[in-house]
C-alpha cells in the first residue's frame, strides 16, 4: 500500500540550477502534516522552469519508503 504526502516548493531559479547541475543531491521539504520529507533531487529536475520550481506536489512512496512517483498538482 502506497503512502502519499502533499507539500509545496518555492525554489528560486538559482537554487533550482544547483539541483539541475547535480550540485545539490537531496531535496528536503515539509509535508502539509509537518512530516519532514527527503528525496533524491533528480526527481524534481523535470519541474524546473525559467523561474525555478514552484507549486504544490504529491509524493507517493511504498512501505520501505522507496519513492513511487512525484507529481506536480498545481502552481
Amino acid at each position: 500500500m502506497a503512502t502519499e504526502r502533499y507539500f509545496r516548493l518555492a525554489i528560486s531559479r538559482e537554487e533550482a540550477m544547483r539541483y539541475y547541475k547535480g550540485e545539490a543531491l537531496v531535496v528536503v521539504a515539509y509535508a502539509d502534516n509537518g512530516q519532514r520529507l527527503q528525496f533524491p533531487a533528480l526527481h524534481i529536475r523535470r519541474f524546473i522552469d525559467q523561474y525555478g520550481i514552484h507549486g504544490r506536489f504529491r509524493i507517493r512512496f511504498d512501505h520501505n519508503h522507496k519513492l513511487i512517483d512525484l507529481q506536480k498538482i498545481s502552481d
